[in-house]
């Protein structure tokens, strides 16, 4: 049996156990409770997309998930519209997003926040330990402060100005006091008790899960605190909330500070045509920002400007010749927000010592059993599945590195490889050993005929219908698009998406969000439920001339990431909106649906769907696909291990490590790389500055998340082959059960026994290390 069955068994249990550290807030949408909904502000599941080695996309991940925090704000706001002006303050079906200013944030957050705790008052003073008299008023509190400051938190990722950030860091201290009051209600948790010792007999599996999580967040948001005790915890309530934004905004403006304009042709050799031509395009757009006459810039011609955004970055990492553009380049990614007014290293030390006093006030030892006593995994049982794969990884990413500085030597290249060197040999190694590029897939990918195939995937797999709703949503972008879900002919839920990067305002990475969740609690007259609405953001190139974006293969993985994220959201069939779709769902269980739609890409039946040349129409070929899949495992030993590393420093950092110690941060990420890398980190590798995940994210003791659920998407997955991919009838009918369990259970119940329910056993890492090719398919 291996160690993640092992940690598994009798993991239904862990509703009886604590929600340590999961103080999420409505923003993140994985919504653990009531209480620690509205808490901290957190990313959106993004994301949760992880970070992938520098031969991937590297900055995919970053906010897997991700929107991050955002608090802090601005005094120097223009004149406050009247409330009744206000569109955070009007009841609307969907956000008005096109009419929300920074303006508007200020006084509508605090006349929100006043009605809120008025609200708060009235049900201090006539507790009625009922579901509808207790539980349902604080599912309108959380819900109502969820949609507004998500509105809020949402344009700040995908609209930022100087303005709508001084804004939020205004208001921003005054939301998590009000999320701490909350939390720290005798009267609303003395009520919850009371309903557990004399309701439960009257309460549903998924309300029964409600109060459960509620009472545990209620300990862990300090409600048993007193005094002194109570005062510093608070103190590190909101201190923490003001570094997560701070660590945000640096990276966001390090990345935005660092452009390399390049006007010899010969510096740019090797790269494709289409990163040129984005080059290029950016260039014109600067210098028509800044007012700069001369020639338009041309792909062939130049200038090209190069930026850390990584539809630009991964470019110059893979094919530019010009090994010192490529250092270049990797340094200023490497240190981004690591120096000057934007260092990141004082705000780590401060937060991981603020983790360590606030697992202390609450009884834990660290932060990690605190941060983990919410989720599926205990600290020992991740770290055992991490040495698992870390051994099973570590020979291969050996193999790997071995067979790119062979091919590099062999090719004519006299320098001893370094970390600038690996992604650039090895994308000329993956070419030579399966004559396949990036470039020759682009065509092929084409933004349109990607959703056609997506869509046709949810069909097929789900039965729901996805059909564009332009015009029928205020949007914040015109590249924004619009859709509708329909299930047996009727609405189910819908959707944003917002696909194209734009690094002068918009944060890095992939992201699903909830717009707003399904709930019994807001359904309109004549109808059983509020129908949910998400968000799913990407970062993919913009389309160039009059051409559709045509994306690498990695950025369609990525949309069938997030899309997975959303398709659980939307497909949940639970009612209560405090664990309808992905809300309630353990922190390790929640990249299942995300991870299991990537396979997809992998799939013939499906790629043939969508893989189609955007000028001819042509499939691609036979060769190609077989190149493809053949390609997949290229390198999986190192990426696999760079995973292992970041979730291994992750929990190090917040169980063993003491950051009051006389060690920094940075020798103890390279004393871990000594067992979880093959290649010694640089000297002035700050990656950590830049680690949005675990310091500004959702993932603080929780990176791991990532290996635990890639184990569960695998074997989920594994289902399907083990029906027959070939077998059209079985793979819809394996998808319905898919549908049925995972995505429409939500967190009403346990992930063990939703993973049981539609696997029918304990979850195997068999599937995860064969489809990585680090045992043999039989095995």
């Amino acid at each position: 049996m291996s160690v993640f069955a092992a940690s598994v068994q009798g993991s239904s249990c862990r509703v009886a156990q604590t929600f340590a550290g999961r103080s999420l807030p409505a923003l993140v949408r994985v919504q653990r409770s009531v209480t620690a909904a509205i808490l901290l502000s957190s990313p959106a599941v993004a994301s949760a997309i992880p970070i992938k080695p520098l031969s991937a996309v590297t900055s995919r991940g970053f906010a897997v998930r991700a929107v991050q925090p955002i608090c802090a704000a601005s005094a120097t706001m223009e004149a406050a519209p009247p409330a009744a002006e206000n569109p955070l303050l009007q009841e609307t079906e969907l956000p008005q997003y096109d009419k929300i200013k920074a303006e508007h944030v200020v006084p509508g957050i605090r006349s929100l926040l006043e009605q809120l705790n008025r609200e708060i008052d009235d049900l201090e003073a006539n507790v009625e330990p009922t579901w509808s008299g207790l539980v349902e008023p604080i599912e309108r509190v959380v819900d109502r402060l969820g949609r507004v400051w998500g509105s809020v938190s949402h344009l700040k990722a995908v609209k930022d100005t100087k303005e709508l950030r001084e804004a939020v860091e205004e208001v921003q201290p005054e939301r998590v006091k009000l999320s701490l009051r909350l939390g720290q209600s005798r009267a609303l948790y003395e009520g919850f008790q009371a309903l557990k010792d004399n309701g439960w007999n009257d309460l549903t599996e998924a309300q029964r899960r409600i109060v459960d999580e509620q009472l545990r967040d209620f300990v862990h948001s300090g409600v048993a605190l007193e005094g002194e005790e109570k005062e510093r915890f608070n103190e590190i309530a909101e201190e923490l909330s003001q570094l997560a934004t701070k660590f945000s905004n640096n990276i966001q403006d390090a990345t935005k500070a660092f452009k390399k304009l390049v006007r010899d042709k010969k510096d740019v050799e090797g790269l494709p045509q289409s990163a040129l031509a984005m080059a290029a395009q950016q260039a014109a757009a600067e210098a028509a920002k800044n007012g700069t006459d001369g020639p338009t810039p041309t792909a062939e011609d130049g200038p090209w400007l190069f930026t850390l955004d990584a539809p630009s970055f991964m470019p110059v990492q893979s094919h530019a010749k010009n090994r010192a553009l490529r250092e270049e380049l990797y340094r200023a990614f490497l240190t981004r927000a690591s120096e000057g007014d934007i260092d990141n290293t004082p705000i780590i030390s401060q937060v991981l010592r603020l983790r360590k006093e606030k697992a202390s006030l609450l009884g834990y030892e660290n932060f990690a059993e605190l941060s983990m006593a919410g989720k599926m995994a205990t600290l020992p049982k991740a770290e055992a599945l991490l040495e698992e794969l870390r051994s099973a990884s570590f020979e291969a990413a050996k193999a790997d590195l071995t067979e790119v500085q062979q091919f590099a030597a062999d090719n004519g290249e006299t320098e001893t490889l370094v970390q600038w060197d690996v992604s650039f040999w090895a994308e000329r190694l993956r070419e030579a050993k399966y004559n396949i590029t990036d470039e020759e897939l682009r065509p092929y990918f084409s933004l349109p005929n990607v959703l056609e195939g997506l869509f046709g995937l949810a069909k097929r797999l789900f039965d729901v219908d996805i059909t564009a709703a332009d015009g029928q949503a205020p949007i914040w972008h015109k590249d924004v698009r619009f859709f509708q879900v329909s299930q047996n002919g009727q609405p189910k839920a819908y959707f944003y998406l917002d696909p194209y990067s734009r690094p002068e305002e918009k944060r890095g990475g992939a992201w699903m969000d909830e717009v707003r969740g399904q709930s019994k609690v807001f359904a309109p007259p004549g109808q059983k439920v509020r129908l949910p609405v998400a968000h799913m953001v990407c970062n993919q190139g913009n389309p160039i001339g009059d051409d559709p974006s045509l994306m690498t293969f990695r950025e369609v993985e990525t949309l069938f990431h997030e899309a997975g994220h959303a398709l659980q959201h939307m497909l949940t069939q639970v009612e209560e909106g405090l664990v309808s779709g992905i809300r309630g769902v353990e922190w390790d269980a929640v990249e299942l649906p995300s991870q299991f739609m990537e396979n997809w890409c992998y799939d013939r039946a499906t790629i043939n769907t969508f893989a189609k040349h955007y000028q001819t129409g042509e499939l691609l070929p036979s060769d190609l696909f077989d190149k493809l899949n053949a390609a997949r495992t290229f390198r999986a030993g190192s990426m696999s291990l760079r995973q292992i590393h970041f979730a291994t420093v992750d929990l190090d950092l917040h169980s063993k490590f003491n950051p009051s110690g006389t060690q920094s941060i940075f020798e103890r990420d390279q004393e871990i790389a000594k067992r979880t890398a093959v290649m010694k980190p640089l000297d002035f590798d700050r990656f950590l500055c830049g680690f949005s995940h675990i310091f500004a994210g959702g993932y603080s003791a929780g990176y791991y998340s990532y290996k635990w659920a890639e184990v569960l998407s695998a074997d989920a997955f594994s289902a399907f082959e083990d029906a027959g991919l070939d077998d059209d009838t079985a793979v819809r009918e394996t998808g319905r059960r898919f549908r049925d369990t995972v995505l429409a259970l939500g967190g009403s119940m346990a992930p063990s026994e939703v993973f049981k329910a539609f696997r029918g056993r304990e979850p195997s890492t068999e599937a995860l290390l064969r489809h990585n090719g680090l045992i043999p398919a039989t095995a």
